[in-house]
This record gives C-alpha cells, structure tokens and sequence, in this order.
C-alpha cells in the first residue's frame, strides 16, 4: 500500500535520501512534546527504545482515544522488546497500549483498527513471483499468489459436501483459468475431498494447502457451468481489478445495474474500472442499483467517495461527511509544539513542501471540522433514487462510509448481514522510515451527524448463508436475489449474462437444506480506512 501522505510508492521511496534526516528528527521528537512530567521518556536508549518511546508519544497525542491512555511511566514502553523481530517487539508495545487504555477498539483480546506494519512485507509490484510476500490483493492491485480469496465449505446432502469458490481476484492464475464464485473443488493436489465423514480430515488439508498460500495448487472439480476443470495453479505476482463483476437485470419496469466491488485500491488501479462501470450503466438505462460489497473491507477514503458521487442523484450537494479528530487536535494551534512535526506532509502530487525553508509536516495542518469536511460532487449522469447493498460481517470502513454517507440523500437499504463496524479511520505515521503505524485517527460522521457504528451496520433485510453456489451477479444467489425482491417484489427477472428469464424465488432442486461447515481458515485482507485526501482538502 502506498504511503500516502508523506511518502511515494514504497519500492520508490520518495524521501530514500532523507532518511538520516527523519530519523533524527524522531529521535528529537521527545522535546517537543506537550504533556505531564511522567510523559517523558528517559534520555538514555537504543534505537528500539527510541521507536517504543514513539510509538507512545505519538498515541498520546493523536490517539482518538488518547485521554484513556496511562502515564508514560505508568506503561513503560520500553518494556516491550523481548521478541526476536523488531517488527513483533513494536506490535506487541501498541497492542499492550490499546489494551492498557481500554478503549471500544480493544475487543475478545484483539485490537479492531489500529496496527502496524513492515514496509518491506507488502506485496511486490507485478514482475516476478516472490514466495515470502503476503498473499491476497493490496490496495493497489498487486495479487502475490493462487487467485483464490475464500471458500467455503457447504453440506448439500447427509453424506456429501461441496467446496465453493465464494470469491476468486480478476487477473489472478485462478481466474486465467476461468474458474469463478460458482465452481466448486472436488480434489486438493492428490487429495480428494467432499465427504461429510471424512470433513475434519480434509479441513486440514485445505487449510494448509488453498490458505497456506503455495506455489504450486492443482485443483479438480467442476465451474459454475457445470463443466469439469483440472488446473495447476502457480503462485506469482499480477494485477487484479477491485471491479469483480457487473451486470444488469430486468425485473418488471426496473433495470438494476449490479457491481460487486472488491476493495477500495487507489485512483489508479479503480477510478477508471468504476467510472466504465457506471457509465456502462448509463449506457442501459438502469434505474436501480445493487452494490455488492460483501466482503470488501475498505481502503481509501478518495476512491469511497468516488464510488459515492457515481451513486448519488443529481440532488446530492453539500456535507457528504466529516472527520472528527479528538479534541486536543481539533482545538490545537498550529503553532502549537507537536510530535507531529517530524512527519512530512506532502502535496497533492506527493512531493515534499517547504514553508520558509523548512520541510512542510502534519502539525502544520488543521485537524476542526471546518477542515475536514468532504462535499458531494456529482459524477457521471446516472440519476437514481434507490440503492441497495449487499453486506456481511467483512464489510468495514470505506464500505462503511459510502452507505453512511449516502443516507441522508437517498434511499438506501441493506441485505445481509450486520457490517463489521469501523467508523475509525487513519493515516500512516512512519518510523524509522521502515514502520507505517496505522493509529485509529478520527471518526466519520454524515451530514446528519450521524455515525458510531461500533458494532455495525444493521440490515433491513437478513441473508443467513452465503454458499458461493452461484456467481456474482447470477439472481439466484440468495443475497442478490433477496436484494432485487427489495427494488421488484415479485418481479420475474431477465438478464443477458444468463441468457434466460428466471423466477428470483427460484432455487437448487433438492429436500436437503445445504448448511455451511466451518473451520475453515481466514483471509489477509486489508480492514480501514485509510485518509488519502487530507493534503488536497487542506490545500
């Protein structure tokens, strides 16, 4: 992901050549700090120290929840350095932070939104395979691995199970291959699965082979067709639209456009990929819109309110939602000493400012509302009144703040379920010029003051299963299906994708009613929120 105020891609390292200087200035950052005598650090130190120390000190100032956070010497950063890795030693310091605090982030012995990260551990730009690096898709588009992103395991009878795409990256080996949402695996290299009795066994096998990222998965089964594949899957590096798949389908007098959208990347890897969508849109006279963002879990502020102003009617102007950073900053002056002050604040081209020949930073910006408000601007001339989103539990943050955003100017329902509930947002904070550490920085609020979703978003209308049994944008998937029931009650639905008109109440044949079976392993994805456009709306 790119560092995206203060730094260019992280391959590029637009400030490589200031690095000496940065860690100079981190380790000064100390003096100029405001706080109680207990919140100073000690003068002696390693380097490690130093970092823990900043880590510390830069919460207790711009924390959202910074007035929960103890004393310096009542937490004693410098405890933290035990691990093997320096990476860990840091995690485990801002972990014990949060947790000390006890602030809503901290939940069931985990932190919700905060974290911090090794520059060097995100994926490569698309040139070559590169076993060690994380696997998923990043927030510019670069795959590191098979293509495919969940499955899920589904009983269809007493005696047998079928294992599901759910969600397989565009571009990605699996998806070259042609396999999609819809297919199911019958073998896993040379084991064959699909046994209800032979379940725990075969759990392990899929847990340690489709989620342990491999270089090498050969794959049986059948696609969403119905037709058989063999395919030998090899790990490497590519780039993956955030766009899975549109669609439009008429039921009755509407014509719903349909998106699922995977992640909010940067403007270069979605604007131009949503902007076709929309106006593809257009193009076909949609009147309605389902977006599917089910297991999308955010990413930039700047493409959220892209999405957002392509869904928006005509009508849509002023407030479409507001920061709020905690109160300290919000009142703070900025010539107000500040930790902040060693943290460049680059332009809108990502390009280091100089006022009165010193490098422009972040406590030079203003963090009241008045300055951090986002304002519809239209885009594009689909006009529609009613939209509908397709959610889970893995829809957070940026995913969040669309439909948030969207409430006050439209009618916007929910199908699904309960959203993961992020009203948090941040940027990086860079140490060492080797760490980005993601505090949770502000919340976002729409124009109606509404926000403190914490717990999520309810739905009005719950999905209970989500199979992977048919395609994204296929109706007979059951949470599209009840989605186009909530725009067309009734209505019989056509579309060109299938080439066939269906009854949305239609389903698979069969007495046996399918239940998901779980253990399974989890994703990588990314879950934020992450604030990209705070430099051009303080310009």
């Amino acid at each position: 992901m790119k560092r995206m105020l203060f730094f260019n891609h992280t391959r590029q390292f637009a400030l490589k050549s200031q690095g000496p200087l940065i860690l100079l200035m981190l380790t000064m950052a100390f003096a100029c700090c405001k706080g109680d005598p207990d919140d100073e650090p000690k003068p002696t130190a390693s380097r490690m120290d130093l970092t823990n120390d900043s880590l510390y000190l830069y919460a207790k100032e711009i924390y959202f929840w910074n007035s929960l956070l103890p004393t310096y010497d009542n937490f004693n950063p410098r405890q933290y350095k035990n691990e093997a890795k320096a990476i860990d030693n840091y995690d485990n310091t801002l972990w014990n932070l949060i947790r000390y605090s006890g602030s809503p982030e901290y939940k069931g012995g985990e932190i919700k939104y905060s974290y911090i990260e090794d520059i060097a551990d995100r994926n490569p730009d698309v040139i070559a395979a590169m076993p060690n690096a994380k696997a998923s898709v990043d927030l510019e588009g670069n795959g590191n691995d098979t293509g495919i992103h969940l499955v899920t395991a589904v009983q269809t009878s007493s005696t047998v199970y079928k294992l599901y795409l759910q969600s397989v990256h565009p571009g990605s080996p699996a998806a070259l291959a042609g396999l999609t949402r819809g297919a199911y695996i019958t073998k896993v290299n040379s084991t064959t699965i699909g046994s209800v009795a032979g379940f725990e066994a075969e759990r392990t096998v899929i847990n340690n082979t489709i989620y342990k990222d491999p270089s090498t998965l050969v794959l049986e089964g059948f696609k969403a067709d119905g037709s058989p594949f063999t395919v030998t899957l090899n790990k490497t590096s590519y780039k993956s639209s955030p766009v899975i798949k549109t669609n439009v389908l008429t039921a009755g007098a509407r014509k719903i456009g349909y998106l699922a959208f995977a992640r909010f990347s940067d403007k270069a890897n979605s604007e131009t990929a949503l902007v076709n969508a929309f106006s593809n849109f257009e193009t076909q006279g949609v009147t309605d819109l389902v977006i599917d963002l089910r297991y999308n879990g955010g990413g930039y502020v700047t493409t959220a309110e892209t999405l957002t102003n392509l869904i928006a009617p005509n009508s849509a102007s002023g407030t479409m939602y507001v920061e709020h950073f905690n109160s300290n900053l919000k009142s703070r002056k900025q010539s107000d000493p500040s930790i902040l002050s060693n943290q460049p604040w680059l332009d809108a081209s990502e390009k280091i400012v100089y006022i009165n020949g010193r490098i422009r930073t972040l406590a030079d910006a203003s963090y009241a509302p008045e300055y951090n408000t986002a304002v519809f601007t239209k885009r594009g001339s689909l006009n529609i009144q009613n939209v509908v989103f397709i959610v889970t539990g893995r829809s957070a943050s940026a995913s969040e703040l669309v439909i948030n955003s969207l409430k006050p100017k439209m009618t916007v329902k929910l199908v699904g379920a309960q959203t993961y509930g992020k009203p948090i947002g941040f940027f990086p904070i860079r140490l060492e010029n080797k760490y980005d550490v993601y505090y949770s920085l502000f919340e976002t609020k729409n124009s109606l003051g509404e926000g403190g979703y914490y717990n999520g978003m309810g739905v009005d209308v719950p999905v209970n299963s989500d199979y992977g049994d048919y395609d994204f944008g296929n109706p007979l998937d059951l949470h599209l299906k009840a989605a186009i029931n909530v725009l067309a009650p009734g209505a019989p639905v056509s579309t060109s994708s299938l080439n066939k008109v269906m009854s949305v109440a239609g389903a698979k044949s069969g007495s046996f009613t399918p239940k998901t079976l779980g253990g399974l392993s989890d994703t990588k994805d990314f879950v934020g929120l992450i604030e990209d456009g705070f430099n051009k709306r303080q310009q």
